[in-house]
């Protein structure tokens, strides 16, 4: 036992280590506390460290899109299980994106810290050419020269590594595997027609020269084995180099040229300068954040034409690999608000298909500790649930201060739903029990029934809460909760999901703790565990199901 940063009493773990990597690693937990909790949770249960990995990772199912966690364990599978990690290569690049096998690699090379250093780098020299517009000037000359030199060192670097290290040689071979055995299958979609079976490999897979390329020197691996010496005949008496150069602009111009135009990739279009013929139905969601401003800047009738047919449901627009505050943050971005709003209504209307959420509602913490992002998520989460919610509690949530209180989320769009909330009360310390109590009060008040009573309520908060009121000095908040609740006749207790947004030891409740879940992480891919659910939570129990899609079930554990 411990306590909290406001001296609440509090579990410092849940017993279950793999509970407390999936429960307290967030995006900004320092990569040195992600590792040791790794190294933890991997001694007990290695094949579960394994899947909360790619949980991490996860754009889609019920995966948490933090990236940069996700990185940092990858490398340190890398230097403790390098065979598993290259083994399930092809099986962990399906969380998230092809180009993290790519970047991964990138990072062996370069260092775990590099792209760090690599912003910091790039945000001088925008500091610089803004602080003298008028006089920066480059030789062009010495810049072409320092390319070229950068070039050539990375190149000789990844060759010698390849050589030198057979880990590493693993995981690069590994990864042009992956890239050839798709782009092989995809020319043959391609070639019988069956255009909608082509996947993205294509779109990932380093051309000659790319940033990866130049790092990695994967187009000329996956080229040769895309196109094997000793299945063409043509190939057959050719020097290397020379057949090295002609599988790799082969691989560009009968594979990778064709499968772009295929996918109706927008950076085909871009590149050609055909705005007028983008078609905008086929952005993903990313790339419309990426490029939004471009279109409203080259093709501004068209796209805004576009989004009047999105608005009619005559169209659609994609929005399942965005977070829910990066799409309420766009709001500000300066392109206005009508691509962040008919995101936000696709989200919304995607998660209400698979589901409602009965009885259920938020609270979010707006306290000081929770300045920044978290905030942010705090607001953007607890809205997503509001919206997600049946009557009597649509459109309904709780924040957390000094004195909480019941809020009705006023406006009828995203613009003003969100300027109507950050409105509210956003002072004051965290005190969870004031929260309870408040519920209880209008419970009362409105003689609510067991049925009509909040079944399930979503605590978006670091966990850090107030002291409890009570006598038992270390009793935890939510054996307070229980007792209050039964006090005042209500037998069914309602089920708490904690929902850490920020880095914390704090930890509300053991892994055994019936009633209650335990999550993290800025996605709102989670909430789906909980649509139409039924049975008594359990924080190791919405962990194990959060991790048993069919993609987890590829997984193995080999070194």
């Amino acid at each position: 036992m411990g306590r909290t940063e406001n001296n609440s009493a509090t579990y410092l773990a849940t017993g279950n280590p793999c509970l407390d990597f999936f429960f307290h690693v967030v995006p900004d937990t320092p990569a040195s506390e992600l590792v040791s909790r790794l190294v933890l949770a991997w001694d007990h249960d290695a094949l579960t460290a394994l899947k909360l990995i790619c949980n991490l990772r996860g754009v889609r199912g019920t995966g948490k899109s933090e990236k940069e966690g996700f990185y940092t364990a990858a490398l340190w599978l890398h230097e403790n299980h390098p065979k598993t990690l290259a083994c399930n290569m092809k099986a962990i690049a399906e969380f998230g994106y092809f180009k993290d096998m790519l970047e991964i690699l990138y990072r062996l090379l370069e260092g775990a810290e590099i792209r760090k250093s690599e912003k910091a780098e790039w945000d001088e020299i925008k500091e610089a050419k803004h602080g003298f517009k008028r006089k920066f000037k480059v030789n062009k000359e010495t810049a072409r020269s320092t390319r070229l030199q950068k070039t050539v060192s990375k190149a000789r670097k990844a060759l010698e590594r390849y050589n030198r290290d057979p880990d590493y040689r693993l995981l690069h071979d590994c990864v042009s595997d992956v890239f050839a055995e798709l782009l092989r299958a995809d020319m043959e979609f391609y070639n019988a027609g069956e255009l909608y079976k082509i996947g993205l490999a294509s779109k990932w897979c380093p051309t000659l020269d790319s940033s990866y390329d130049k790092s990695t020197l994967m187009c000329e691996s996956v080229a040769r084995k895309v196109f094997p010496r000793e299945e063409f005949a043509e190939y057959q008496d050719v020097e290397e180099a020379h057949y090295a150069y002609r599988v790799r602009e082969r691989l560009r111009k009968e594979v990778l040229v064709p499968l772009h135009k295929a996918l109706e990739l927008p950076e085909v279009y871009i590149c050609a300068n055909k705005w007028d013929q983008l078609p905008y139905k086929r952005v993903a969601s990313v790339s419309m954040k990426t490029y939004k401003k471009l279109f409203y800047k080259h093709d501004k009738e068209r796209f805004e034409e576009y989004l009047d047919k999105v608005k009619s449901g005559k169209s659609t627009i994609a929005a399942g690999a965005l977070l829910p505050h990066e799409i309420i943050r766009s709001l500000g971005d300066g392109t206005g608000p009508e691509v962040a709003e008919l995101q936000w209504k696709r989200m919304v209307d995607d998660l209400a298909k698979k589901g409602k959420l009965r009885n259920c509602m938020a609270i979010c913490d707006v306290s000081a500790s929770m300045t920044g992002t978290p905030m942010e998520v705090s607001v953007a989460l607890g809205l997503l649930i509001s919206e997600l919610s049946e009557e009597p509690w649509k459109g309904k949530l709780i924040t957390f201060s000094t004195s909480p209180e019941f809020h009705e989320i006023g406006g009828d769009s995203l613009l003003s739903k969100t300027s109507f909330i950050r409105m509210m009360d956003w002072d004051g310390n965290t005190d969870f029990q004031k929260v309870f109590d408040r519920i209880l009060e209008v419970a009362v008040r409105g003689s609510l029934g067991e049925e009509q009573m909040i079944k399930t309520l979503f605590v978006f908060s670091d966990m850090e809460f107030d002291q409890a009121s009570t006598s038992r000095s270390w009793e935890t908040d939510y054996q307070v909760i229980l007792r209050k609740f039964r006090k005042k006749g209500f037998q069914k207790v309602p089920q708490i999901v904690f929902w850490n947004l920020r880095n914390s030891k704090a930890t509300p409740v053991p892994s055994t703790q019936e009633g209650v879940a335990l999550l993290s992480g800025f996605s709102k891919n989670l909430v789906t565990l909980f649509l139409e659910v039924d049975g008594i939570l359990n924080p190791d129990a919405v962990m194990q199901q959060a991790i048993s899609g069919e993609e987890y079930q590829k997984l193995v554990v080999i070194d």
